[in-house]
């Protein structure tokens, strides 16, 4: 089973960085997405990919991954770019 680590990143409609500080530990898909012949909607019969684990630091999802035998990779999440800008610039 395969399984990747990453921390949340603040969404562009967030004024806040609340809860960015979390790890978060999800299973890789283990099948393809097919369309449902009924609903044309997209699914699969894997159930681990609704799991996700969240944990307060990295080194405690990377535990939690070798205790249970998980192949894992981390990804590392973008660095933050802050875009400066004053309010006197919406006017020239």
């Amino acid at each position: 089973m395969a399984a990747r680590i990453y921390q949340h990143v603040k969404s562009n409609m967030q004024s806040g960085r609340a809860r960015t500080d979390r790890w978060v530990l999800e299973f890789e898909p283990a099948e393809p997405k097919r369309a449902d012949p009924l609903t044309g909607w997209a699914g699969s019969g894997d159930t681990r990919e609704q799991v996700r684990l969240g944990f307060p630091t990295l080194d405690a999802a990377r535990a939690y991954a070798e205790s249970q035998g998980l192949d894992f990779h981390v990804v590392p999440a973008p660095e933050r770019r802050l875009k400066l800008q004053a309010y006197a610039d919406n006017f020239r």
